[in-house]
């Protein structure tokens, strides 16, 4: 993997992220503004408005994500914010949260084609982690595609299961063949759903549901 430097996203970084999306906002006039709009609104900003939303919300002082660098070269962006900043995964099915845990959620990356397959994606889920951490999060999540599946690369944005797999995440729903809900605890924090059997996972009820019952059959007479 090559050396790398990672940074946030602040104003003073803002033509860095342009020379890395290129013409096309990364795919599609993007701009990595999918999940925090609504589809509506997505499509019809697609290119130049969509653009400049991401500027304004940059210089209003948000950061929605971390730059990779070679040098003094922008190679890969990972979108990670507080869950409820994306809009679009309350209302998807398949994404949608499996309870109401505060959560920081890795959302998208994107690498320059000449530097992928070198590492860079998981250095991304890396320092995504530690920038939660250091403001505060006791819960990060993400939503990869399970390439064990035929998936078309367009619809492998949000990274691959096996990748946030080896870095410690757990599979907590699975709503559809090809999608699950990960999740990494950070300092410790208390398991608020079993992997595997969160709200909405295939496989039938929560651990959780469980225990209710069997406290409820113990107190009867």
């Amino acid at each position: 993997m090559p050396r790398l430097s990672i940074h946030p996203l602040t104003p003073d970084r803002w033509p860095d992220l342009e020379s890395l999306f290129g013409p096309r906002g990364a795919c599609a006039g993007c701009w990595c503004t999918w999940f925090r709009l609504a589809p509506a609104e997505w499509r019809g900003g697609k290119g130049e408005v969509n653009r400049r939303r991401q500027e304004r919300y940059v210089r209003d002082g948000n950061v929605p994500g971390l730059l990779a660098y070679s040098g003094s070269t922008p190679v890969g962006w990972v979108a990670i914010e507080p869950r409820e900043r994306y809009v679009r995964l309350a209302r998807s099915r398949t994404l949608a949260p499996v309870d109401d845990a505060p959560a920081w959620a890795i959302s998208c990356f994107f690498v320059a084609r000449a530097h992928r397959g070198k590492g860079i994606t998981r250095a991304l889920i890396e320092a995504a982690v530690r920038h939660a951490r250091s403001r505060g999060a006791s819960l990060v999540e993400a939503y990869p595609v399970d390439l064990r599946a035929r998936v078309a690369d367009a619809w492998a944005f949000t990274g691959s299961a096996s990748t946030f797999a080896r870095l410690g995440f757990e599979e907590v729903a699975r709503r559809s063949r090809t999608r699950p809900i990960v999740r990494k605890r950070l300092r410790g924090a208390p398991a608020s759903a079993s992997p595997g059997r969160a709200a909405g996972a295939p496989g039938g009820p929560s651990r959780a549901a469980g225990a209710t019952r069997a406290r409820r059959r113990a107190r009867r007479p």
